[in-house]
Protein backbone atom coordinates (compact mmCIF):
# COMPACT_ATOMS: atom_id res chain seq x y z
CA UNK A 1 0.00 0.00 0.00
CA UNK A 2 2.90 2.65 1.18
CA UNK A 3 4.54 1.65 -2.42
CA UNK A 4 1.38 2.30 -4.20
CA UNK A 5 1.10 5.84 -2.57
CA UNK A 6 4.65 6.46 -3.40
CA UNK A 7 4.66 5.90 -6.81
CA UNK A 8 1.27 8.21 -7.00
CA UNK A 9 2.94 10.95 -5.57
CA UNK A 10 6.05 10.53 -7.78
CA UNK A 11 3.92 10.51 -10.68
CA UNK A 12 1.88 13.88 -9.64
CA UNK A 13 5.28 15.33 -9.21
CA UNK A 14 6.48 14.62 -12.34
CA UNK A 15 3.11 15.68 -14.06
CA UNK A 16 3.53 18.79 -11.74
CA UNK A 17 6.92 19.46 -13.32
CA UNK A 18 5.67 18.65 -16.51
CA UNK A 19 3.03 21.54 -16.51
CA UNK A 20 5.33 24.16 -14.95
CA UNK A 21 7.62 23.53 -17.69
CA UNK A 22 5.16 23.84 -20.12
CA UNK A 23 4.11 27.30 -18.42
CA UNK A 24 8.00 28.29 -18.35
CA UNK A 25 7.48 27.73 -22.79
CA UNK A 26 4.30 29.51 -23.12
CA UNK A 27 5.83 32.55 -21.34
CA UNK A 28 9.24 32.00 -23.77
CA UNK A 29 6.70 31.77 -26.62
CA UNK A 30 5.02 35.36 -25.80
CA UNK A 31 8.16 36.83 -25.19
CA UNK A 32 10.05 36.03 -28.30
CA UNK A 33 7.22 36.26 -30.45
CA UNK A 34 5.63 34.10 -33.04
CA UNK A 35 8.53 35.25 -35.37
CA UNK A 36 11.41 33.39 -33.41
CA UNK A 37 9.52 29.83 -33.78
CA UNK A 38 9.31 28.13 -36.53
CA UNK A 39 11.43 24.99 -35.46
CA UNK A 40 14.31 27.46 -35.01
CA UNK A 41 14.16 29.10 -38.38
CA UNK A 42 13.64 32.89 -38.43
CA UNK A 43 12.63 34.81 -41.77
CA UNK A 44 15.25 37.72 -42.16
CA UNK A 45 13.75 38.95 -45.73
CA UNK A 46 11.52 38.43 -48.29
CA UNK A 47 12.19 39.59 -51.83
CA UNK A 48 10.18 39.87 -55.29
CA UNK A 49 12.26 40.66 -58.67
CA UNK A 50 10.06 40.67 -61.78
CA UNK A 51 10.90 40.94 -65.18
CA UNK A 52 10.57 40.22 -68.67
CA UNK A 53 12.90 37.16 -68.37
CA UNK A 54 12.03 35.56 -65.76
CA UNK A 55 10.15 36.04 -61.91
CA UNK A 56 12.14 35.65 -58.53
CA UNK A 57 10.98 34.94 -55.61
CA UNK A 58 13.67 35.12 -52.46
CA UNK A 59 12.81 34.11 -48.69
CA UNK A 60 15.97 34.60 -46.73
CA UNK A 61 16.68 32.98 -43.38
CA UNK A 62 18.63 32.39 -40.34
CA UNK A 63 18.79 28.47 -41.16
CA UNK A 64 18.39 26.49 -44.15
CA UNK A 65 14.68 25.90 -45.45
CA UNK A 66 14.27 22.56 -47.56
CA UNK A 67 10.96 22.68 -49.96
CA UNK A 68 9.11 20.58 -51.84
CA UNK A 69 7.66 21.65 -55.10
CA UNK A 70 4.48 20.22 -57.20
CA UNK A 71 3.67 22.00 -60.48
CA UNK A 72 0.19 21.56 -61.72
CA UNK A 73 -0.44 22.72 -65.49
CA UNK A 74 -3.98 23.60 -66.04
CA UNK A 75 -4.87 26.00 -64.88
CA UNK A 76 -0.51 26.80 -64.06
CA UNK A 77 0.10 27.24 -60.69
CA UNK A 78 3.59 26.01 -58.56
CA UNK A 79 2.82 24.93 -54.88
CA UNK A 80 5.67 24.64 -52.93
CA UNK A 81 5.73 23.08 -49.17
CA UNK A 82 8.43 24.51 -46.92
CA UNK A 83 9.46 22.34 -44.20
CA UNK A 84 11.31 23.96 -40.89
CA UNK A 85 9.11 26.85 -40.25
CA UNK A 86 5.25 28.08 -39.45
CA UNK A 87 3.26 30.58 -41.11
CA UNK A 88 4.41 34.34 -39.92
CA UNK A 89 3.68 37.97 -40.72
CA UNK A 90 6.91 37.95 -43.09
CA UNK A 91 5.41 35.23 -45.86
CA UNK A 92 2.42 37.09 -46.06
CA UNK A 93 4.17 40.05 -46.42
CA UNK A 94 5.97 38.11 -50.07
CA UNK A 95 2.28 37.91 -50.97
CA UNK A 96 1.94 41.35 -50.62
CA UNK A 97 5.13 42.05 -52.36
CA UNK A 98 3.75 40.52 -56.08
CA UNK A 99 2.46 43.53 -57.87
CA UNK A 100 -0.64 42.76 -60.47
CA UNK A 101 1.47 43.93 -63.27
CA UNK A 102 4.28 40.96 -62.37
CA UNK A 103 4.88 39.55 -66.02
CA UNK A 104 4.19 35.91 -64.74
CA UNK A 105 2.69 36.05 -61.56
CA UNK A 106 -1.30 35.65 -61.05
CA UNK A 107 -1.63 35.57 -57.56
CA UNK A 108 -0.03 33.88 -54.59
CA UNK A 109 -1.65 32.17 -51.14
CA UNK A 110 0.63 30.62 -48.55
CA UNK A 111 -1.21 28.69 -45.65
CA UNK A 112 -0.22 26.39 -42.80
CA UNK A 113 -0.43 23.44 -44.30
CA UNK A 114 1.19 20.53 -41.41
CA UNK A 115 2.74 21.36 -38.00
CA UNK A 116 6.25 23.21 -39.26
CA UNK A 117 4.84 23.04 -42.46
CA UNK A 118 4.11 25.92 -44.73
CA UNK A 119 2.67 25.38 -48.22
CA UNK A 120 3.06 28.41 -50.72
CA UNK A 121 0.68 28.53 -53.73
CA UNK A 122 1.81 30.37 -56.89
CA UNK A 123 -0.74 31.00 -59.17
CA UNK A 124 0.62 30.98 -62.81
CA UNK A 125 -0.38 33.74 -65.99
CA UNK A 126 0.82 31.22 -68.56
CA UNK A 127 2.69 27.93 -68.30
CA UNK A 128 6.22 28.11 -66.81
CA UNK A 129 9.62 26.12 -66.17
CA UNK A 130 9.59 26.91 -62.36
CA UNK A 131 13.27 26.52 -60.25
CA UNK A 132 13.33 25.62 -56.68
CA UNK A 133 16.85 25.70 -55.17
CA UNK A 134 18.42 26.90 -52.04
CA UNK A 135 21.75 29.21 -51.84
CA UNK A 136 24.05 29.06 -48.87
CA UNK A 137 25.37 32.37 -46.82
CA UNK A 138 27.39 34.76 -49.11
CA UNK A 139 28.41 37.86 -48.58
CA UNK A 140 25.56 39.91 -46.53
CA UNK A 141 23.09 37.06 -47.02
CA UNK A 142 21.92 34.14 -45.37
CA UNK A 143 20.50 31.21 -45.89
CA UNK A 144 18.13 31.51 -49.22
CA UNK A 145 15.20 29.60 -50.62
CA UNK A 146 14.93 30.79 -54.54
CA UNK A 147 12.12 30.32 -56.57
CA UNK A 148 12.51 30.99 -60.47
CA UNK A 149 10.09 31.42 -62.76
CA UNK A 150 10.78 30.73 -66.13
CA UNK A 151 8.01 31.29 -69.65
CA UNK A 152 7.91 27.72 -71.01
CA UNK A 153 8.25 29.58 -74.27
CA UNK A 154 10.86 32.32 -73.86
CA UNK A 155 10.54 35.51 -76.82
CA UNK A 156 13.43 35.29 -79.25
CA UNK A 157 15.11 38.15 -78.53
CA UNK A 158 16.83 38.75 -82.12
CA UNK A 159 13.06 38.64 -83.48
CA UNK A 160 11.71 41.25 -80.52
CA UNK A 161 14.56 43.40 -81.48
CA UNK A 162 14.52 43.68 -85.02
CA UNK A 163 10.31 44.24 -84.84
CA UNK A 164 11.11 47.38 -82.58
CA UNK A 165 13.55 48.41 -85.18
CA UNK A 166 10.73 47.84 -87.86
CA UNK A 167 8.26 49.43 -85.94
CA UNK A 168 10.20 53.21 -85.09
CA UNK A 169 11.41 53.42 -88.73
CA UNK A 170 7.75 53.37 -90.24
CA UNK A 171 6.20 57.24 -90.65
CA UNK A 172 4.26 58.14 -86.86
CA UNK A 173 0.72 57.08 -87.67
CA UNK A 174 1.48 55.06 -90.99
CA UNK A 175 -0.23 51.81 -91.39
CA UNK A 176 1.71 48.71 -93.04
CA UNK A 177 0.90 49.22 -96.78
CA UNK A 178 -0.88 46.32 -98.87
CA UNK A 179 0.92 44.32 -100.64
CA UNK A 180 -0.61 43.60 -104.57
CA UNK A 181 -3.59 40.89 -104.63
CA UNK A 182 -1.18 39.24 -107.15
CA UNK A 183 1.57 38.76 -105.16
CA UNK A 184 2.70 37.61 -101.74
CA UNK A 185 3.87 40.32 -99.55
CA UNK A 186 7.18 41.05 -98.46
CA UNK A 187 8.85 39.73 -95.00
CA UNK A 188 10.97 42.37 -93.82
CA UNK A 189 11.45 40.84 -90.70
CA UNK A 190 12.17 37.62 -92.17
CA UNK A 191 14.64 39.66 -94.23
CA UNK A 192 16.66 40.71 -91.91
CA UNK A 193 16.15 37.59 -89.24
CA UNK A 194 17.71 35.67 -92.74
CA UNK A 195 20.27 38.56 -93.48
CA UNK A 196 21.53 38.38 -89.37
CA UNK A 197 21.64 34.72 -89.31
CA UNK A 198 22.88 33.87 -92.61
CA UNK A 199 19.75 31.55 -92.90
CA UNK A 200 17.10 31.64 -95.97
CA UNK A 201 14.46 33.95 -95.23
CA UNK A 202 11.06 31.61 -94.56
CA UNK A 203 8.36 31.51 -97.33
CA UNK A 204 6.49 34.97 -97.90
CA UNK A 205 2.87 35.35 -95.86
CA UNK A 206 0.01 36.57 -97.53
CA UNK A 207 -0.71 39.03 -95.17
CA UNK A 208 0.17 42.65 -94.98
CA UNK A 209 3.64 43.25 -93.71
CA UNK A 210 5.45 46.80 -92.90
CA UNK A 211 7.38 48.04 -95.54
CA UNK A 212 11.66 47.49 -95.61
CA UNK A 213 13.80 49.39 -93.78
CA UNK A 214 15.25 52.03 -96.04
CA UNK A 215 18.36 51.21 -95.17
CA UNK A 216 18.42 47.22 -95.50
CA UNK A 217 16.96 47.50 -99.19
CA UNK A 218 18.34 47.50 -102.27
CA UNK A 219 17.85 49.39 -105.19
CA UNK A 220 16.58 47.33 -108.31
CA UNK A 221 19.22 48.09 -110.81
CA UNK A 222 22.04 47.19 -108.40
CA UNK A 223 23.65 44.33 -108.79
CA UNK A 224 23.53 41.55 -106.18
CA UNK A 225 26.24 41.12 -103.90
CA UNK A 226 26.13 38.13 -101.51
CA UNK A 227 29.34 38.61 -99.94
CA UNK A 228 30.09 41.74 -99.63
CA UNK A 229 29.92 43.08 -96.18
CA UNK A 230 29.92 47.22 -96.77
CA UNK A 231 28.64 49.14 -99.35
CA UNK A 232 30.83 51.89 -100.94
CA UNK A 233 30.33 54.15 -98.73
CA UNK A 234 31.56 52.05 -95.89
CA UNK A 235 27.96 51.75 -94.11
CA UNK A 236 26.92 47.98 -93.34
CA UNK A 237 23.41 47.13 -95.45
CA UNK A 238 22.11 45.11 -92.27
CA UNK A 239 21.02 45.79 -88.49
CA UNK A 240 24.32 46.63 -86.82
CA UNK A 241 23.42 45.00 -83.04
CA UNK A 242 25.30 46.58 -79.84
CA UNK A 243 24.86 44.47 -76.91
CA UNK A 244 25.18 46.27 -73.48
CA UNK A 245 25.65 44.38 -70.40
CA UNK A 246 24.78 46.79 -66.89
CA UNK A 247 26.40 44.37 -64.37
CA UNK A 248 24.83 42.84 -61.42
CA UNK A 249 21.58 43.38 -60.83
CA UNK A 250 18.76 41.74 -58.23
CA UNK A 251 20.41 39.85 -55.68
CA UNK A 252 23.71 41.24 -56.94
CA UNK A 253 24.21 44.93 -56.14
CA UNK A 254 27.60 44.89 -57.18
CA UNK A 255 29.69 47.17 -55.47
CA UNK A 256 28.38 49.96 -52.85
CA UNK A 257 29.71 53.70 -52.43
CA UNK A 258 30.54 55.05 -49.33
CA UNK A 259 27.59 57.23 -49.61
CA UNK A 260 25.26 54.21 -50.36
CA UNK A 261 24.99 53.77 -54.07
CA UNK A 262 24.65 50.89 -55.93
CA UNK A 263 26.79 49.46 -58.46
CA UNK A 264 23.78 48.28 -60.09
CA UNK A 265 21.74 50.99 -60.24
CA UNK A 266 24.18 53.46 -61.85
CA UNK A 267 25.77 51.17 -64.50
CA UNK A 268 22.06 50.48 -65.18
CA UNK A 269 21.10 54.40 -65.59
CA UNK A 270 24.56 54.68 -67.82
CA UNK A 271 23.77 51.23 -70.07
CA UNK A 272 19.93 52.78 -70.93
CA UNK A 273 21.89 56.45 -71.37
CA UNK A 274 24.15 54.74 -74.17
CA UNK A 275 21.53 52.49 -75.65
CA UNK A 276 19.63 55.58 -76.38
CA UNK A 277 22.60 56.98 -78.75
CA UNK A 278 22.83 54.10 -79.97
CA UNK A 279 19.32 53.58 -81.69
CA UNK A 280 19.80 56.91 -82.90
CA UNK A 281 22.23 55.90 -85.19
CA UNK A 282 21.13 54.40 -89.22
CA UNK A 283 20.95 51.00 -88.86
CA UNK A 284 22.20 50.34 -85.80
CA UNK A 285 20.39 48.71 -82.51
CA UNK A 286 21.28 48.20 -78.48
CA UNK A 287 20.56 45.19 -76.92
CA UNK A 288 20.71 45.39 -73.33
CA UNK A 289 21.56 42.07 -71.40
CA UNK A 290 18.99 43.39 -68.68
CA UNK A 291 16.87 46.39 -68.65
CA UNK A 292 15.66 46.19 -64.69
CA UNK A 293 16.79 45.27 -61.92
CA UNK A 294 17.07 41.80 -61.62
CA UNK A 295 19.87 38.97 -61.94
CA UNK A 296 21.46 37.62 -64.65
CA UNK A 297 24.16 34.89 -64.23
CA UNK A 298 27.35 35.58 -66.42
CA UNK A 299 26.90 33.04 -68.82
CA UNK A 300 23.34 33.66 -69.32
CA UNK A 301 24.96 37.30 -70.30
CA UNK A 302 26.95 35.75 -72.78
CA UNK A 303 24.70 33.52 -74.63
CA UNK A 304 22.15 36.66 -74.52
CA UNK A 305 24.42 38.31 -76.86
CA UNK A 306 24.93 35.40 -78.92
CA UNK A 307 21.49 35.03 -79.59
CA UNK A 308 20.75 38.50 -81.03
CA UNK A 309 23.82 38.42 -82.87
CA UNK A 310 25.41 40.93 -81.58
CA UNK A 311 28.59 42.69 -83.36
CA UNK A 312 29.92 44.20 -79.81
CA UNK A 313 29.77 43.10 -76.73
CA UNK A 314 30.21 46.16 -73.54
CA UNK A 315 29.61 45.14 -70.13
CA UNK A 316 29.38 48.11 -67.92
CA UNK A 317 30.59 48.20 -64.25
CA UNK A 318 31.90 50.83 -61.63
CA UNK A 319 35.16 49.46 -59.83
CA UNK A 320 35.68 49.66 -55.76
CA UNK A 321 38.55 48.92 -53.43
CA UNK A 322 39.27 48.74 -49.52
CA UNK A 323 40.63 52.22 -49.81
CA UNK A 324 38.67 55.28 -50.81
CA UNK A 325 41.80 56.46 -52.46
CA UNK A 326 42.11 54.41 -56.20
CA UNK A 327 40.34 56.73 -59.05
CA UNK A 328 39.62 56.76 -62.72
CA UNK A 329 38.11 55.02 -65.43
CA UNK A 330 39.53 51.50 -66.82
CA UNK A 331 38.76 49.12 -69.96
CA UNK A 332 39.56 45.64 -70.10
CA UNK A 333 39.74 42.97 -72.57
CA UNK A 334 40.02 39.07 -72.38
CA UNK A 335 43.29 37.51 -71.79
CA UNK A 336 43.93 33.77 -72.87
CA UNK A 337 47.99 33.82 -70.89
CA UNK A 338 46.81 35.55 -67.66
CA UNK A 339 45.99 38.53 -66.26
CA UNK A 340 48.10 41.87 -67.59
CA UNK A 341 48.51 42.80 -64.10
CA UNK A 342 47.88 42.09 -60.43
CA UNK A 343 45.19 44.40 -60.30
CA UNK A 344 43.51 43.37 -63.36
CA UNK A 345 43.33 39.67 -62.09
CA UNK A 346 41.69 40.93 -58.83
CA UNK A 347 39.21 42.91 -60.52
CA UNK A 348 38.57 39.69 -62.87
CA UNK A 349 38.21 37.50 -59.25
CA UNK A 350 35.70 40.31 -58.13
CA UNK A 351 33.39 40.27 -61.17
CA UNK A 352 33.51 36.69 -61.65
CA UNK A 353 31.75 36.38 -58.12
CA UNK A 354 28.93 37.87 -58.91
CA UNK A 355 27.01 34.60 -59.61
CA UNK A 356 27.54 33.17 -56.22
CA UNK A 357 26.10 36.27 -54.88
CA UNK A 358 23.39 36.57 -56.83
CA UNK A 359 22.61 33.07 -56.96
CA UNK A 360 22.62 30.51 -59.54
CA UNK A 361 20.84 27.12 -59.58
CA UNK A 362 23.85 24.53 -60.38
CA UNK A 363 21.69 21.75 -60.57
CA UNK A 364 19.77 23.10 -63.53
CA UNK A 365 22.87 24.70 -65.19
CA UNK A 366 24.18 22.58 -67.54
CA UNK A 367 28.33 22.88 -66.61
CA UNK A 368 29.95 21.25 -69.39
CA UNK A 369 27.83 23.92 -71.81
CA UNK A 370 28.66 26.35 -70.35
CA UNK A 371 32.36 25.22 -69.52
CA UNK A 372 32.97 24.75 -73.14
CA UNK A 373 31.30 28.38 -74.10
CA UNK A 374 33.33 30.09 -71.61
CA UNK A 375 36.33 28.27 -73.15
CA UNK A 376 36.36 28.84 -76.75
CA UNK A 377 38.36 32.09 -76.74
CA UNK A 378 40.23 33.25 -80.10
CA UNK A 379 43.23 35.26 -80.65
CA UNK A 380 41.04 37.00 -83.29
CA UNK A 381 38.47 37.77 -80.67
CA UNK A 382 40.87 39.41 -78.47
CA UNK A 383 42.56 41.64 -81.16
CA UNK A 384 39.43 43.08 -82.26
CA UNK A 385 38.56 43.22 -78.65
CA UNK A 386 42.10 45.65 -78.10
CA UNK A 387 40.93 47.45 -80.56
CA UNK A 388 37.37 48.17 -79.54
CA UNK A 389 38.84 48.50 -76.08
CA UNK A 390 41.60 51.77 -77.11
CA UNK A 391 38.85 53.52 -79.05
CA UNK A 392 36.77 53.39 -76.13
CA UNK A 393 39.35 54.06 -73.92
CA UNK A 394 40.87 57.39 -75.70
CA UNK A 395 37.55 58.85 -75.57
CA UNK A 396 36.85 58.32 -72.14
CA UNK A 397 39.96 59.82 -71.18
CA UNK A 398 38.56 63.23 -72.27
CA UNK A 399 35.63 63.21 -70.17
CA UNK A 400 37.38 61.83 -66.85
CA UNK A 401 40.38 60.49 -65.05
CA UNK A 402 42.00 57.08 -66.43
CA UNK A 403 42.83 54.64 -63.83
CA UNK A 404 45.49 53.11 -66.43
CA UNK A 405 46.06 54.36 -69.74
CA UNK A 406 45.95 51.33 -71.84
CA UNK A 407 43.40 47.91 -71.83
CA UNK A 408 44.33 45.58 -69.30
CA UNK A 409 44.05 42.21 -69.77
CA UNK A 410 41.99 39.32 -67.43
CA UNK A 411 40.24 36.33 -67.38
CA UNK A 412 36.84 38.14 -67.35
CA UNK A 413 33.76 35.21 -67.35
CA UNK A 414 31.69 37.70 -69.28
CA UNK A 415 34.31 38.21 -71.77
CA UNK A 416 34.35 34.80 -73.00
CA UNK A 417 31.99 35.08 -76.37
CA UNK A 418 34.32 33.58 -79.05
CA UNK A 419 32.62 35.09 -81.83
CA UNK A 420 32.34 38.64 -80.41
CA UNK A 421 34.45 41.89 -79.73
CA UNK A 422 34.13 42.42 -76.41
CA UNK A 423 35.70 44.64 -73.62
CA UNK A 424 34.46 45.45 -69.69
CA UNK A 425 34.42 49.21 -68.70
CA UNK A 426 34.89 50.27 -65.09
CA UNK A 427 33.67 53.63 -65.11
CA UNK A 428 34.81 55.18 -62.00
CA UNK A 429 35.79 53.79 -58.86
CA UNK A 430 32.43 54.17 -56.54
CA UNK A 431 34.65 53.61 -53.26
CA UNK A 432 35.98 56.68 -53.76
CA UNK A 433 33.08 59.31 -52.94
CA UNK A 434 34.04 61.93 -55.30
CA UNK A 435 33.77 59.52 -57.69
CA UNK A 436 30.81 58.57 -56.33
CA UNK A 437 29.28 61.45 -56.89
CA UNK A 438 30.19 61.83 -60.33
CA UNK A 439 28.71 58.22 -61.23
CA UNK A 440 24.96 59.79 -59.84
CA UNK A 441 25.15 62.70 -61.47
CA UNK A 442 23.00 63.00 -64.53
CA UNK A 443 25.82 65.78 -66.44
CA UNK A 444 28.87 62.97 -65.80
CA UNK A 445 26.72 59.99 -67.02
CA UNK A 446 25.92 62.00 -70.49
CA UNK A 447 29.53 62.81 -70.97
CA UNK A 448 30.49 59.14 -70.09
CA UNK A 449 27.44 57.96 -72.58
CA UNK A 450 28.90 60.48 -75.31
CA UNK A 451 32.14 58.77 -74.73
CA UNK A 452 31.33 55.33 -75.16
CA UNK A 453 29.65 56.17 -78.37
CA UNK A 454 32.13 57.81 -80.18
CA UNK A 455 34.39 55.05 -79.18
CA UNK A 456 31.57 52.68 -80.68
CA UNK A 457 31.72 55.20 -83.70
CA UNK A 458 35.52 55.13 -84.28
CA UNK A 459 36.23 51.43 -83.57
CA UNK A 460 33.28 50.77 -86.71
CA UNK A 461 34.77 53.23 -88.62
CA UNK A 462 38.05 51.45 -88.46
CA UNK A 463 36.80 48.05 -88.67
CA UNK A 464 33.27 48.03 -90.54
CA UNK A 465 31.02 45.35 -89.55
CA UNK A 466 30.72 42.14 -91.43
CA UNK A 467 27.96 40.93 -93.84
CA UNK A 468 27.02 37.58 -91.57
CA UNK A 469 27.44 33.92 -92.70
CA UNK A 470 26.64 31.76 -89.65
CA UNK A 471 24.07 30.17 -88.18
CA UNK A 472 22.00 30.46 -85.30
Amino acid sequence: MKDTTLAQRSFLAAAEASRRDILKRGSLVLLLGVQHLAHGASIVAVRVWPSKDYTRLTIESDTELKARQFFIAEPPRLAVDIEGIDLIPALRELVAKVKPDDPYIAGMRVGQNAPGVVRLVIDLKRPMLPQVFTLQPVAAYQHRLVFDLYPAQAVDPLEALIAERLSETRPLGQSPAPAPAETPAADPLGELIARQSGKPAAPASPAPAPPVQPSAARSPDRKPQPDAATEPDGKTDRLVIVALDPGHGGEDPGAIGPGGTREKDVVLQIAQRLRDRINRQPNMRAYLTRDADFFVPLHVRVQKARRVKADLFISIHADAFFTARPRGASVFALSEKGASSSAARWIADKENSADLVGGVNVKAKDAQVAKALLDMSTTAQINDSLKLGTAMLGEIGSVGRLHKPRVEQAGFAVLKAPDIPSVLVETAFISNPEEEARLRSEEYQVQLADALMRGISRYFARNPPLARNRAT
